[in-house]
């Protein structure tokens, strides 16, 4: 039988160009990895939090806290196929979601958010998106969601969609951030880990693409909750801040 709640993967790769050994920088006291590891707790909607990693300092650290890490290959390319290689030895799983390694600040009700997109058994992979701020509209960094009626992932991109030709007609055009979160059923991630790269994703650098590209439908939660993903050595100090409620 499918477990009762999703599980949540959190991928976490020790290698990385601009800051290397990212998932155990410490962060107020405690490594980033615990941070995400602890925002899933509590959470409360996910019947197992698993960190997968491919470095055994990583998994010492997991064990440390009392997580649970599982180890994976080296030549996982992405995130998702990470998760992948996690879900094909969990046939007992039917929903995954994909939790950032590198957002200490996640939303738990965000969280909470996307898990319950799968009551609806017609869905079969699920992100979340945010209002998009006026002044992030030209910010090639965020990318824009355009949504259909019933909250399905109509394009992604890193333009500022939709154009609107007469801005003074007619009501507002809601505008949506993406949030960099997944959950799949097992069919479509392992269906979307065997996929090549598409023409779109290429372009954009926008990896949720290849799925549009292969007519997967991505049905998006409306959030409010923001994050603030890690890249550099000096988002430490940023996240402490918010952390300490600077």
């Amino acid at each position: 039988m499918p477990a009762p709640y999703p599980v949540a993967v959190i991928p976490a790769r020790y290698a990385s160009t601009r800051f290397p050994g990212k998932p155990l920088a410490l962060i107020a006291g405690r490594t980033m990895i615990e941070h995400v590891w602890r925002r899933c707790q509590e959470a409360r909607v996910f019947a197992d939090v698993l960190v997968a990693t491919d470095d055994r300092r990583i998994q010492d650290e997991v064990a440390r806290f009392g997580g649970t890490a599982v180890m994976t290959s080296p030549d996982c390319a992405t995130g998702t196929d990470r998760v992948a290689e996690v879900a094909r030895a969990r046939a007992d799983v039917e929903v995954w979601v994909n939790v950032q390694g590198d957002e200490p600040l996640v939303d738990p009700e965000s969280l909470r958010v996307l898990a319950g997109l799968f009551t609806d058994p017609e869905v079969q992979m699920g992100t979340l998106v945010r209002p998009l701020d006026a002044e992030e509209v030209h910010n090639p960094h965020v990318v824009k969601a355009v949504l259909a009626v019933n909250g399905d992932a109509l394009y992604f991109s890193r333009a500022a969609l939709p154009f609107v030709r007469e801005p003074a007609e007619g009501p507002p055009v809601p505008r949506w951030a993406h949030l960099g979160l997944y959950g799949y059923r097992r069919p479509a991630l392992m269906r979307l880990a065997r996929l090549s790269p598409t023409p779109l994703e290429g372009a954009e650098k926008l990896e949720q693409l290849r799925a549009l590209e292969h007519g997967v439908r991505i049905r998006c939660g409306r959030v409010t909750g923001r994050s603030v993903a890690v890249d550099v050595p000096g988002d430490v100090a940023r996240v402490e801040a918010l952390l300490r409620g600077g």
